[in-house]
């Protein structure tokens, strides 16, 4: 049995050994959902760090938003579009657009993301794979259609955003649970896929905490339902880091090649109470949200 740990020890040590910091200088970034939140806030660090971006969103206001944001910030090319990351045929010509545009990719952040408030007896079938559809399609179609381009790259990196609720679930969430855990899972097979193939691609999986957005306000409802008591107990309660310190957070990870990016002071608070009480964290949960209205 010592032998065998041994063995393992050594196997992992020499998939994780240290490699020099990857720098974002130069580098063409690509940020999905950018035209808000935390996707806004990261294509506005990377600018600061001297990033090239292709930045996307649905939302063509919020978008055009951010793209005089990232100028003002410093970056010089920028590639912009309205992109549906639900639609796997328009992510794919969008890749290869932004392939075009500056003939590599480097770096992928799938971050474009929906909540939904609702019991799982209070939900539709249709509100349930909205949420699937664009927390962990979009996800998929980012990766598949970049992926081929960021080994092309020879030095590229990929982060998809999960999310805490990967972690805890809580209660009337559960689509968004769902689809973040299988963000995380999918996330993590790929980085042992790339790390089993030699590859030179880096991935990343993000788990934030509660980040000052307008995901939780923005959020659907199940019919009878109003979300705007969940988001305002989440964004009161919960929603302690600022947007602009997730991305520094996050870009840091990236920069530093870490497989699993915690955000803020509670992310690493809940995953470190789930380790410990992976079942009794539930009754806690239930009565928390009890205690503050969820329920």
């Amino acid at each position: 049995m010592s032998g065998m740990i041994a063995r393992m020890t050594e196997t992992i040590g020499g998939l994780t050994g240290r490699r020099s910091r990857w720098r974002m200088d130069g580098k063409v970034v690509v940020v999905t959902g950018a035209g808000s939140g935390i996707g806004r806030e990261l294509a506005r660090e990377a600018a600061r760090r001297g990033a090239r971006l292709a930045l996307s969103d649905i939302d063509v206001d919020g978008l055009a938003e951010t793209v005089a944001m990232v100028r003002t910030d410093g970056a010089t090319d920028v590639h912009s579009q309205r992109l549906d990351v639900t639609e796997q045929a328009m992510v794919a010509e969008y890749a290869g657009q932004v392939v075009e545009h500056f003939g590599v990719v480097n770096l992928v952040i799938n971050n474009a993301g929906i909540a939904f408030t609702g019991r799982v007896s209070q939900s539709g079938y249709k509100d349930i794979a909205r949420v699937m559809d664009v927390d962990y399609w979009g996800v998929v179609h980012g990766t598949k259609e970049f992926l081929p381009h960021l080994v092309a790259s020879g030095d590229g990196h990929l982060a998809n955003v999960s999310s805490i609720f990967a972690i805890l679930s809580v209660p009337t969430q559960n689509a968004y649970n769902a689809a973040k855990a299988a963000v995380q899972q999918f996330t993590e097979s790929l980085r042992m896929e790339m790390l089993a193939d030699g590859h030179p691609v880096d991935v990343s999986c993000v788990h934030p905490g509660g980040i000052k957005t307008a995901v939780a306000r923005n959020a659907g409802a199940a019919e009878g339902l109003d979300s705007a008591g969940f988001a305002s107990i989440f964004d009161e309660k919960f929603a302690r880091t600022e947007a602009s310190t997730a991305a520094r957070v996050i870009l840091d990870g990236v920069e530093r090649r870490r497989a699993r990016i915690l955000v803020g002071p509670d992310a690493h608070l809940i995953d470190a109470l789930v380790r410990l009480f992976p079942s009794a964290y539930q009754r806690g949960t239930v009565a928390m949200s009890r205690r503050f209205g969820v329920l």
